[in-house]
């Protein structure tokens, strides 16, 4: 097959996780194309970096950034180990910076993606329209097939309670 063509059978599938219940959707959904397909699954969370901010005294930005990416891989290494068991191969990987489309777009080029499946929150308001998605812009930029999955609207704009990520993750 020429290297311009693509195929609609996908062999590596990145699947960006923020551990809400959009992205969990969007790993059950991999999860089976995964299987169904043989390919492989990269899950990738992005750590936002936050703009300098008044911290307490003794707390740094970084170890703010250290303690979210440890968090992220851990939760991780538990889902690779749950897909590994039904026989999935995952790669996962924890990255930092301040655009998250961007990172996700720089890992599809890096490991040589040929699906993503993301999800939306189905947030309103002014963020969105001012700012952007990154699932609208990951679909707008990203040089294989995405599979976007719609998902309702939180019931509220809180995150997650962590007690609530543990069930998931």
């Amino acid at each position: 097959m020429p290297e311009d063509t693509v195929s609609a059978v996908p062999t590596k599938i990145l699947v960006p996780i923020d551990f809400s219940s959009s992205s969990h959707t969007a790993l059950e959904v991999a999860t089976e194309l995964a299987d169904k397909f043989h390919a492989e699954l990269f899950l990738l969370n992005v750590v936002p970096e936050s703009p300098v901010v008044a911290l307490p005294e003794g707390v740094t930005e970084a170890s703010i950034v250290e303690a979210a990416k440890a968090q992220a891989e851990g939760h991780l290494a538990k889902s690779k180990n749950s897909l590994a068991g039904k026989g999935i191969t995952v790669k996962t990987g924890v990255e930092v910076g301040y655009d998250v489309a961007g990172a996700i777009l720089e890992a599809i080029d890096r490991d040589q993606i040929d699906q993503v499946v993301i999800s939306t929150h189905g947030v309103s308001g002014w963020y969105p329209t001012v700012f952007g998605s990154i699932a609208e812009k990951v679909i707008k930029l990203a040089p294989c097939p995405v599979l976007l999955l719609r998902t309702p609207k939180p019931k509220s704009s809180t995150k997650v309670s962590s007690s609530r990520l543990m069930e998931w993750w």
